[in-house]
């Protein structure tokens, strides 16, 4: 394996025999045929044609927007269709800067091919031999490739919160980190990708902070969703990043860029780099003409 074929494991993006998820005219989705199928049984909520999915006329402000498909959640879960809400909303946008164009849940969000939002933080120390990263192992009782090694914290973008209020929530909850540390941790970029799975389309947008930990300090997970932390050098990071399949898939990104950032990883010692930082920027564009897949 390389570090480009983890990159390449996250832009597998095919909307064969999808439709397009429209609002007002803009495109933030993807529905397969099933679902839209299923959705057009619900016309007081949703317009099925053709050429796409969309809101029913009357549906034009986001509250009206949210209160009406969360009433139809039960039924749309009913269809097995879709999966069972977590109880967690998510703004749907097509960029983060712009406002809500309605919430949903986020078990719901890859059904409709919206862009999900995250925050990951890179957590690490320095020592005379160099950089080391706490590096997270996921609970075995996770949906999401359980057992797989972590970032020391990501978690989701819930609605209503910012990204900093975000980030030191899951601070606190994943390691135990306080939150005059945790606002310290640097934003220090953005990586892209999509994909197509079972579940529809996953397209993610994550955060990316680094957080220099005190040498004494060792994370402790308070919610359950990690079993152990590990202080690892970066290089036997980056060796299980190319060499095994013990990270969960995204994380792999994230310490990709992290290296890159740092020095780990540069043009004259890894033939891919270009690739590599183009690939970590990669996503579908959305515009008013359609949904741009670009070199997937």
């Amino acid at each position: 394996m390389s570090y480009l074929d983890r990159v390449k494991a996250c832009n597998r993006l095919d909307v064969t025999g999808y439709l397009p998820f429209d609002i007002d005219g803009l495109r933030f989705g993807w529905v397969n045929a099933v679902r839209a199928a299923v959705l057009k049984t619900h016309a007081d909520v949703f317009t099925v044609t053709p050429e796409h999915v969309a809101f029913a006329a009357g549906l034009s402000t986001p509250q009206a927007r949210s209160a009406a498909f969360a009433d139809i959640v039960p039924a749309l879960v009913a269809s097995a269709q879709f999966p069972k809400p977590r109880g967690e909303l998510y703004a749907v946008k097509r960029v983060w800067s712009e406002p809500a164009a309605f919430t949903m849940d986020r078990s719901l969000v890859a059904a409709f091919g919206v862009r999900a939002y995250g925050v990951h933080v890179n957590g690490y120390v320095r020592r005379a031999d160099g950089l080391y990263l706490w590096i997270g192992t996921r609970a075995t009782d996770r949906d999401v490739e359980p057992g797989k090694f972590d970032n020391m914290v990501a978690g989701g973008q819930p609605a209503g919160l910012t990204l900093m209020e975000n980030l030191v929530k899951e601070c606190g909850e994943e390691a135990d980190i306080s939150p005059s540390l945790a606002r310290t941790a640097r934003p220090v970029g953005v990586i892209t990708y999509a994909f197509s799975t079972q579940k529809g389309v996953k397209a993610d947008t994550m955060f990316c902070f680094d957080l220099e930990m005190p040498a004494d300090a060792i994370p402790r997970n308070v919610d359950g969703e990690i079993s152990g932390f590990h202080l690892m050098p970066l290089a036997n990071v980056l060796a299980l990043v190319r060499d095994t399949e013990r990270f969960k898939f995204n994380v792999n990104l994230v310490i990709l860029d992290f290296a890159i950032r740092h020095g780990a990883l540069d043009p004259d010692r890894e033939p891919d780099f270009e690739r590599l930082v183009a690939g970590l920027r990669r996503r579908p564009e959305v515009d008013a003409q359609g949904f741009i897949l670009g070199d997937q």
